[in-house]
């Protein structure tokens, strides 16, 4: 059996937990499922069955994953805080951040990519924000001034 938990979704005053199930069964049969998981208790959205399943298995298919979807989801899915939509991993600031944007600047520029672009990726910041530091860094010294003071 195969639990992952795919994303959390805040419903109401709790979380609901999403989880794709897989089950491969000694006679080759295959159960693929997309489960919910929330306060209210285990609710199956999809289910994907080789050979198809009776409905007598199908009616009892919510009290099988149960146990297999409260242990997959330690510590307890409410307890732990959700995401939010956009947020970035955890990044150095400041003075490393900008060290940072420096080497994949130059190293977009070897590859003939777009420097911008790759500190976009590497920081998950905005264009303009991306700019920003790529400036910054200039200022820092970690790349050539843009252009020649006279």
């Amino acid at each position: 059996m195969s639990v992952r938990q795919t994303w959390v979704v805040r419903e109401g005053a709790g979380d609901a937990s999403w989880f794709d199930v897989r089950l491969s069964f000694a006679d080759g049969a295959r159960l693929e499922a997309l489960a919910v998981l929330s306060h209210r208790g285990v609710r199956i959205e999809d289910v994907r069955a080789q050979p198809p399943l009776s409905l007598d298995d199908l009616a009892v298919l919510a009290e099988w994953l149960e146990h297999p979807l409260l242990a997959a989801c330690l510590p307890p899915c409410g307890a732990a805080p959700v995401a939010a939509r956009r947020a970035r991993p955890a990044r150095p600031g400041g003075r490393e951040e900008r060290r940072l944007v420096a080497e994949r600047y130059r190293a977009a520029r070897e590859e003939g990519g777009d420097p911008v672009l790759a500190v976009m990726r590497a920081t998950g910041h905005s264009r303009r924000r991306s700019l920003r530091l790529i400036g910054q860094a200039r200022d820092d010294g970690f790349l050539s001034p843009r252009r020649a003071r006279r």
